[in-house]
């Protein structure tokens, strides 16, 4: 997910109308960039084995044995990652009775990427609103529609609640966003082992992160918008590199940093690059696809209910039948996919993945969906077909971006952390929740959104967005199980 290309979302101008979420992750710093060598270009892999101490160390010996460079080791869940300029590393390494399986988690050569375009800021009015309002609260339509007002009435959330950002950086500067970020939580992980140096996860190319970070946890200070749970904690976590890819040691090592600081919820608008959906007939995909759900499932078993976005490719993900946008580092392919195609990390297990509505309370036209594979819904943004009636008279989310600035952008990267936010409420209304309670709370507390008429959705008319929505009024495709909502996570005396 390249950052303008961030995929579940991409930050878009105020002008423009839709960021496409296409994850990708962040290029690597130029200081870690490495030319070709006579074998090949460097990649990065994925070396999977038994997680324990002395299995791991064998596979570090193993990978130095075959010519590689052991780059960080991460023994809780068994994965080694690596980097080998070699053609024949991976083949030599699946021979041994060490290893489980081995891929390369990226097809390009380690480079320093490219930069984000240009994003368009907000107006903010000189004087706050005389109700004592946020200057820019008349124009998020996107928290009224949950409930966010009603649950500050009840709570802003609690500072012993966590919630880490993989992304790509947040501006802990920034007038909205500086009491709430714990630098001390904070790392990058574009290394694929974590940096806490401060600027580190500063955001370097992309406003992206800061975004979603001012969905969730924007204060409630007279100065901008106000976030979900403006009352919690947030740890920046930089999965994006400056080409704005996410590859997969980069999330591997977030949610290993996740689980290990007990965080209670993280936000993750992106897909793993450089494939859109990792397929188990693959060696290099399906060791890739092993790796990070190893990562997910320990912090799920530290505490964590991990939320991703869906996408914005309007993919249905319980039908999937072609790829045509992959690999993303290299040149695409257009490849046949089935169910064993995963979309890292939003279809994995326990992990919330949250479908875009707009303004109207619908589908947004991009949103990815799928029977069973959508969790739950969440505002986006649609500046195509709902308009909202707001004095800016724009359908995308407004949020903080980097530079004491304020933006709009559209992408399930948008409704995701929605989601992250409301999970964020319920965690502090119910301290003694793990994930599984919170995502079971986040689920019997949305709001059921039926399927269009007839099931088919087609804003525009034209098919350009046709989509087909299964299932029941409170469980479907399109919703999952409704959209959240914040006054009811906020609401604990009758949770």
């Amino acid at each position: 997910m390249s950052v303008p290309r961030i995929r579940r979302s991409a930050l878009t101008t105020a002008a423009a109308c839709l960021a496409l979420a296409t994850t990708g992750a962040l290029a690597l710093p130029a200081t870690a960039a490495a030319a070709e060598t006579a074998d090949g270009p460097l990649l990065s892999y994925v070396v999977n084995t038994r997680a324990n101490h002395g299995q791991t160390q064998k596979a570090e010996r193993e990978v130095k044995a075959a010519g590689g460079t052991v780059v960080a080791s991460y023994e809780q869940i068994g994965v080694v990652v690596a980097r080998s300029a070699d053609p024949g590393f991976a083949a030599r390494l699946r021979a041994s009775k060490t290893i489980d399986s081995v891929g390369a988690s990226r097809t390009a050569g380690i480079q320093a990427g490219g930069a984000e375009g240009v994003v368009q800021e907000a107006e903010v009015p000189a004087a706050a609103p005389a109700d004592g309002s946020e200057p820019l609260w008349a124009n998020q339509w996107d928290m009224r529609q949950i409930g966010v007002d009603r649950a500050h009435e009840t709570t802003l959330g609690s500072r012993a609640v966590v919630v880490g950002v993989l992304d790509s950086g947040i501006d802990a500067t920034h007038e909205d966003l500086a009491a709430n970020v714990d630098p001390k939580l904070s790392a990058s992980c574009l290394s694929g082992r974590p940096d806490t140096d401060w600027q580190s996860w500063q955001p370097t190319t992309s406003s992206h992160g800061t975004h979603v970070a001012g969905t969730i946890a924007a204060a409630k200070n007279g100065k901008g918008v106000e976030g979900v749970a403006p009352g919690v904690r947030l740890a920046a976590v930089k999965v994006v590199d400056d080409g704005g890819f996410i590859y997969p040691e980069y999330a591997i090592c977030g949610f290993v940093w996740a689980a290990e600081h007990h965080f209670r919820v993280t936000n993750n608008s992106y897909y793993v690059d450089p494939w859109m959906f990792n397929c188990a007939d693959d060696p290099d995909q399906a060791a890739v696809s092993e790796a990070v759900r190893r990562a997910v499932d320990y912090s799920r078993r530290n505490g964590v209910l991990n939320v991703a976005a869906a996408g914005n490719e309007n993919i249905d993900l319980a039908h999937k039948t072609v790829d045509t946008s992959s690999p993303d580092d290299t040149d695409p392919v257009t490849r046949p996919i089935d169910d064993s195609c995963l979309d890292l990390p939003a279809e994995l297990p326990g992990v919330v993945a949250v479908s875009a509505v707009g303004a109207k309370g619908d589908k947004s036209y991009y949103s990815s969906y799928g029977l069973n594979k959508v969790a739950v819904a969440a505002p986006g943004g649609d500046s195509r077909y709902q308009v909202p009636d707001t004095p800016d008279g724009r359908g995308s989310v407004l949020s903080t971006i980097p530079g004491n600035k304020y933006g709009y952008s559209s992408g399930t990267s948008m409704a995701s952390p929605h989601v992250a936010g409301v999970a964020a409420l319920l965690a502090s209304t119910h301290p003694w929740a793990g994930p599984e309670q919170l995502r079971t709370l986040l689920l019997d507390q949305a709001d059921p959104h039926a399927c269009p008429a007839g099931g088919v959705l087609d804003p525009g008319g034209t098919g350009a967005y046709r989509a087909t929505c299964e299932g029941t009024d409170t469980h479907n495709g399109f919703y999952g199980a409704g959209v959240v909502s914040a006054a009811k996570a906020a609401d604990w005396w009758r949770n």
